[in-house]
């Protein structure tokens, strides 16, 4: 029975189904049949017994019945996969026709491989252009985990989203490239970064792809094109929020954080669909900021107090204060300070709107 590899083993992520396919109907019957077997048994123990765990057992054993489902099929696959190779006629540049031979496993071979990235290109013999994926994809990884748990800040954990747009974009090149070496074109080993810089010199331009990969993160488009200004307050604006949301318990604002992302990221394709064809001014987002410099050195002063007061006056006084006082200035400063400062705060920027906007319009 003939039948396509590549689409057998994306079938085999239905459990069974794509060992249906290949005629393997026993095996495809029993994985089948104990994913879903395993989850029925689940939810029925669950209402059995009143409580949650039999379903999630069951769920768990269906995941790996699942697993070691796909695992036989590669291994299948793999084994029984012969080389399919034909001749193709193509036509040089010169005009001469010439036959090629290709091998529709390699295709194969190559896709399954590209599941972790820089393996496909190994395949192809890329070795340079599959480190810089696979250095890239688990390097980015394990730095963010690193960050996270180092710092114990969590919400670091959200740059792990640029991890499958690694992964999805190595996808593509490696089907790209192997299909380039079906059709008998040469595949010169450089990295992503190479291919970059060459397009940058034949365009006389900056890649406006890069830029846009780069606009993931909040800023490092608008650098990348020049932008410093706009870029550095972006980029100041998502981190300075992310820390200080999560120091003072804000959570009630941490919207603010989604809204700048978003905002960054189509300021990013505004400015990269505008570079090469229009000159782009580097506009600061805020430019009170630009021209009122000494409010800023105000707000640092009173962010160096703050930890002053946190990490030295209030460790060295309270203990003293609440044993000659009997009064916890700690937990009164914790529990009331900070939201009361932050309602200050708050209320005294809605009234300075709301006395600017009169202004504007008695002077109108």
């Amino acid at each position: 029975m003939s039948y396509n590899p590549v689409l057998a083993f994306f079938l085999s992520f239905i459990p069974g189904v794509g060992h249906f396919y290949v005629n393997r109907k026993i095996r495809g019957f029993l994985y089948g049949a104990g994913t879903v077997g395993s989850i029925l048994i689940g939810i029925f123990g669950t209402f059995m017994v009143g409580y949650e765990e039999p379903f999630f057992v069951g769920l768990i054993f269906a995941f790996f019945v699942g697993v070691i489902n796909v695992l036989d099929m590669i291994i299948f696959l793999l084994r029984n996969n012969k080389q399919n190779q034909h001749q193709q006629v193509i036509q040089t540049e010169e005009g001469q026709v010439v036959s090629v031979r290709t091998d529709d496993s390699d295709r194969f071979y190559t896709i399954i491989l590209s599941f972790i990235p820089g393996l496909g290109h190994f395949q192809l013999g890329l070795i340079n252009r599959g480190l810089t994926f696979l250095i890239g994809f688990f390097g980015l990884g394990t730095m963010v985990v690193f960050i996270s748990v180092f710092t114990d800040q969590g919400a670091f954990m959200v740059f792990l989203g640029i991890l499958p747009v690694i992964w999805v974009y190595n996808m593509f090149d490696a089907v790209q490239l192997v299909s380039k070496k079906q059709r008998g074109e040469e595949l010169v080993d450089k990295t992503i970064l190479e291919d970059f810089e060459e397009t940058r010199r034949e365009q006389g331009r900056k890649s406006k792809t890069l830029a846009t990969v780069l606009a993931i993160f909040p800023g490092a488009g608008h650098l990348y094109l020049g932008l410093q200004k706009r870029g550095i307050q972006l980029m100041a604006a998502f981190l300075f929020a992310i820390y200080i949301l999560d120091v003072l318990r804000l959570s009630l604002f941490l919207f603010l954080i989604p809204i700048i992302w978003f905002y960054s990221f189509f300021d990013a394709l505004q400015k990269v669909s505008k570079h090469g064809e229009e000159e782009i001014e580097d506009v600061p987002v805020v430019s009170y900021i630009v021209n009122h410099q000494k409010w800023v050195g105000f707000g640092l002063i009173a962010l160096g107090l703050y930890y002053l007061l946190v990490n030295v006056v209030l460790p060295t006084v309270g203990p003293m204060v609440a044993k000659v006082f009997h009064f916890d200035i700690q937990y009164f400063y914790y529990t009331y300070f900070q939201g009361t400062i932050i309602c200050i705060l708050l209320i005294g920027g809605g009234l300075k709107l709301m006395v600017g906007s009169k202004k504007r319009k008695e002077n109108a």
